[in-house]
């Protein structure tokens, strides 16, 4: 069963940084076998590890517990975005870096 550890991004939706601090340990979803139930005309699956998801406070506990449990893992870089910090008061800057548009 091979699984993926990675750092979730934001949500596009909103502009929080929530849910994003985690490192996650998902399982990859490999052949999965879906059937309808007879009866109620449900969709279910045979294998339901794809549901499972498990939160660690860093990479490094995330692979040592994917290690002791014997499951193969492959560890995702994050992908840190550059967060431009400015002011609304440097837009009346007398340095200004861009000249004025009008």
């Amino acid at each position: 069963m091979q699984a993926r550890i990675y750092k979730p991004s934001k949500s596009a939706m909103t502009s929080g940084r929530g849910k994003t601090k985690a490192w996650v340990l998902e399982f990859v979803k490999e052949n999965v076998h879906r059937t309808a139930d007879p009866l109620m005309g449900w969709t279910s699956i045979d294998d339901t590890s794809g549901q499972v998801r498990i939160e660690f406070d860093t990479q490094e506990q995330a692979v040592e517990f994917a290690k002791r449990e014997g499951i193969t893992f492959r560890v995702e870089p994050t992908h840190e975005r550059k967060r431009l910090v400015k002011s609304y008061s440097a837009n009346f800057d007398a340095n200004r870096k861009q000249p004025w548009t009008h």
